[in-house]
């Protein structure tokens, strides 16, 4: 029996990039969520969310490799997260994931994955 593709062997390290690039060129730019970046280097701050979400979404434990334990929770806490930058920062994952050259019905599994991970960075 063939084990089935995680979201991860089905997204590819080369639109995992892409989408990161995207989001990231416009998360610097949102009025709303742009100034929790701006205290660190764009490229430092995709590497570690490619790591992530390369595990996140069932490949490689980059993360932990490179990082140690996710803990996102703990590690958004210094970051003032309310239900405004909830949204901000989904609706540009969104917009980024409809940017990608795959199949609608995969840009609709992919964006799936985070509302509740959002929802649980929520801290104020």
């Amino acid at each position: 029996m063939e084990t089935p593709l995680t979201l991860y062997d089905r997204l590819g390290d080369d639109n995992l990039k892409k989408l990161l690039d995207t989001f990231y060129d416009k998360v610097f730019e949102s009025q709303v969520i742009g100034h929790m970046f701006k205290s660190t280097p764009k490229e430092v701050i995709k590497d570690k969310q490619f790591c992530f979400l390369s595990q996140f979404l069932g490949g490689p434990l980059r993360y932990n490799q490179k990082y140690g334990p996710p803990k996102m929770r703990m590690r958004h806490l210094p970051h003032p997260i309310d239900q405004a930058a909830k949204e901000e920062w989904l609706s540009i994952m969104k917009s980024s994931i409809d940017t990608l050259d795959i199949d609608s019905d995969f840009k609709e599994t992919l964006y799936a994955c985070f509302p509740n991970v959002a929802e649980f960075m929520v801290n104020r």
